[in-house]
């Protein structure tokens, strides 16, 4: 098993670590080490037999955002639903100092990004700091800072009618407290046992009819390469679900090494070079070539599971 090497540090679809980290300020870490927190390393899935993730069966930013939050020894208020004047009240309230932590949002509806304006099942985070004669001002995290839009095309988005698991509209965070002085270290010792839960799929959440998790989900998703992937399942791989897979993998390896979890280390480095070798043979429509590779990655998510504590 390969050891971890040089570190990743770059751009990527962190949107609520990185809203997180906004949240938190100068108490924050890493937005690497709050993503590692959220869960989302510790798995793959294919939701309803035809789409792709590399993140466990059941997970969703929602329940990795909750988590993340209180591993690090903070509380927060959550809110959501509402009729669109509610909504904008919410709005109203954000401040600067009074930050608000929204999301999901549809990302194809946030009219600042080029060629958006049509719902794409996308979501997406941010952090609103203000409404200054009902234009909406935020912290995007996906490039663009102090972003505006007008109030009603914000709460549009917000409303995420397109985002699978958002069960409420107008979901936010705010009023983050600290309660108890928890290090990166101790927070990553705490969320193993919940890491080896999603590897094994030992979590009771909803999941869509068809959905299979871990190996299985690897193991399917190599078998829809060889079929022939649709063109938005492999625009969904391409665009976001390898790089944002690889990356996840690649900070899982490097907060594991950092205590001490060396094994698990590197079974997540050799994970993150799988998921990261996949992004050239699929976008040349190399199929052979990404279908060797997951099922190379397959078996490695029981591996990661039986070199965790409580695995």
């Amino acid at each position: 098993m390969s050891r971890v090497t040089v570190r990743y540090i770059g751009s990527g679809p962190y949107c609520y670590a990185n809203s997180l980290a906004m949240m938190l300020g100068s108490a924050a870490p890493e937005p690497a080490l709050i993503e590692v927190l959220t869960g989302s390393p510790f798995g793959a899935a294919v939701i309803s037999g035809i789409t792709p993730f590399f993140n466990p069966l059941g997970w969703d930013p929602g329940v990795g955002l909750d988590a993340a939050i209180g591993l690090l020894g903070w509380t927060c208020r959550r809110s959501a639903a509402g009729p669109d004047t509610d909504a904008a009240a919410r709005l109203r309230e954000a401040s600067a100092s009074r930050p608000l932590l929204v999301g999901p949002l549809e990302f194809g509806l946030l009219l600042h990004h080029p060629e958006s304006g049509t719902a794409i099942g996308s979501d997406h985070y941010m952090v609103v700091t203000g409404v200054e004669k009902d234009i909406v001002r935020f912290h995007d995290p996906h490039g663009h800072p102090h972003a505006t839009l007008p109030m009603d095309d914000f709460i549009a988005a917000w409303r995420a009618d397109s985002i699978g698991y958002a069960t409420e509209p107008f979901t936010a965070r705010a009023g983050f407290q600290r309660v108890s002085d928890v290090d990166g270290a101790t927070a990553l010792r705490r969320a193993l046992p919940m890491a080896a839960r999603w590897l094994a799929g030992d979590v009771d959440l909803p999941v869509q009819p068809g959905s299979l998790g871990g190996a299985a989900a690897v193991e399917r998703l190599a078998e829809l390469v060889e079929a022939g992937l649709e063109p938005w399942q492999h625009d969904h791989l391409g665009y976001f679900a390898i790089r944002v897979g690889a990356r996840r993998l690649a900070d899982a390896a490097t907060c594991l090494a950092f205590i001490g979890e060396n094994k698990a280390a590197g079974i997540a480095d050799e994970q993150a070079r799988l998921v990261g070798a996949l992004q050239h043979p699929l976008v040349t429509d190399n199929g052979t070539t990404v279908a060797r590779l997951l099922r190379r990655l397959a078996p490695t998510y029981q591996q990661l599971w039986a070199s965790l504590p409580g695995g």
